[in-house]
């Protein structure tokens, strides 16, 4: 969360709700401390609704700009080490792939619209990233290691 969201501790909203509710006039969002579980956001359905609009129109614009414009890949290429610098580890056509997957990912995530597959998408390249950063990991995983170790038993409790 950003620097200009408020936050409370989670029994403020229980024992003082109208004051704490009021500091939503003052905040777009009011972080939620809980001890024993997950912080919280609490915003407005207005406030979410914008929020959605936002990203929904930067998903259509992005998505077009690469399908229509003359050089529209290329240019998403090109941003895409400014945007998220760990690119820079991924092998060239590999950053290819997560272009075409992060637009295909955010139009389909648009359209049911949540947002954690794509974030589960920038997560995982972001892992790929990091295995391609150490080349020592990057060996141990890639490596032929000849042998077949068998069947992969299932997980326990399963059938």
């Amino acid at each position: 969360m950003g620097t200009d969201n408020a936050a409370v501790n989670f029994s403020e909203l229980v024992n003082k709700n109208k004051q704490t509710l009021a500091r939503l006039q003052e905040s777009p969002r009011l972080l939620l401390r809980r001890r024993d579980g997950e912080d919280l956001v609490l915003t407005t359905a207005a406030r979410t609704e914008q929020d959605q609009t936002v990203v929904s129109a930067a998903t259509r614009m992005l998505a077009a700009m690469v399908r229509r414009e003359p050089g529209g890949t290329e240019l998403l290429l090109d941003i895409l080490t400014d945007a998220f610098p760990w690119v820079r580890f991924l092998p060239e056509t590999d950053v290819h792939a997560f272009a075409v997957e992060l637009v295909d990912t955010m139009r389909a995530a648009d359209s049911v619209g949540n947002h954690a597959s794509v974030a589960q998408l920038l997560i995982a390249w972001q892992h790929t990233a990091e295995v391609h950063s150490d080349p020592e990991l990057l060996a141990a995983l890639t490596q032929d290691h000849g042998e077949d170790y068998g069947p992969v038993p299932g997980p326990r409790g399963v059938a």
